[in-house]
């Protein structure tokens, strides 16, 4: 008993708190960490490496394979496409690049496909010239579309802003042509 009375007197003199306040704190100060730390790290890995731990130690003879190394892909010159060919690069095929166009001018944005791929929050500019979305800061499917007649000053000034970020940001690899065929049955037409 005389070292659980020295214990509790040394708590309290320097902690100011009773042991049952002190070892409470502590207990949530444990669960605090844990659940911050889980916030950051899949359970998931945390059984694997037990897991691997476990085998490790049963088979220490066989090193775990290294990681495959991450080389992100080099930009692709598109060159001058129309609009149609455009949408071929929409994300929804993963081998082709993730592509999008501001002012006629292409830009891949692969490296950001968490935003512009299937299911990102800009996923529907993707594979398209979104000049006037960006410009009006829309998401109407009918302001997808190259089209910057009618714009106000300001809203010219924002596109441009957009231009500034795409080009520091991202690779220029083509530009957006006029369609041949819608062209030719135009003139035709006059």
């Amino acid at each position: 008993m005389g070292l659980h009375a020295a214990a509790t007197e040394a708590i309290a003199a320097y902690t100011g708190l009773s042991p049952a306040a002190l070892f409470t704190i502590l207990a949530l100060m444990v669960v605090v960490y844990k659940a911050v730390c889980g916030m950051f790290v899949d359970p998931a890995d945390d059984l694997d490496k037990k897991a691997a731990g476990a085998s490790a130690a049963t088979d220490a003879a066989t090193p775990p394979p290294p990681p495959p190394p991450i080389v992100p892909a080099e930009p692709v010159q598109l060159g001058d496409v129309t609009e149609e060919q455009l949408r071929a690069y929409n994300g929804s095929d993963p081998s082709k690049p993730l592509l999008m166009a501001i002012k006629g001018q292409i830009y891949d944005v692969s490296r950001s496909r968490m935003f512009y791929g299937p299911g990102g929050p800009y996923a529907l500019f993707a594979g398209r010239d979104a000049s006037r979305a960006l410009a009006l800061m829309s998401f109407d499917p009918k302001d997808l579309t190259g089209n910057i007649e009618g714009l106000s000053e300001s809203e010219l000034e924002v596109l441009q802003d957009w231009e500034y970020k795409f080009m520091e940001k991202y690779v220029k690899v083509g530009e957006i042509v006029p369609d041949i065929a819608r062209t030719a049955v135009k003139d035709k037409s006059l």
